[in-house]
């Protein structure tokens, strides 16, 4: 596996670095390779997944719950039990 060395880095970043690997429990080497790999994703995926959560939350809107079914009734229902 490659080695990247990363001369006169901020010591800034490399606090905030490290205070983000350890709430995720993961290595500084860890969590610099995670943030990276999200960072350098290709912008072609980002703009698909905003396309993507856009078209799922233009279906989730149009949704209407069937006709049977009140949201009122229901809690009341679930609150009996």
């Amino acid at each position: 596996m490659p080695l990247l060395q990363v001369r006169d880095f901020p010591q800034d970043l490399y606090d905030r670095l490290g205070q983000a690997a350890e709430l995720d429990r993961r290595s500084i080497a860890q969590q610099a390779t995670v943030l990276l790999r999200e960072s350098l994703g290709s912008p072609e995926s980002a703009i698909a997944r905003r396309r993507q959560a856009l078209r799922e939350a233009s279906r989730m809107a149009e949704m209407t719950p069937p006709n049977n079914l009140d949201p009122v009734q229901l809690i009341r229902e679930d609150r009996e039990r």
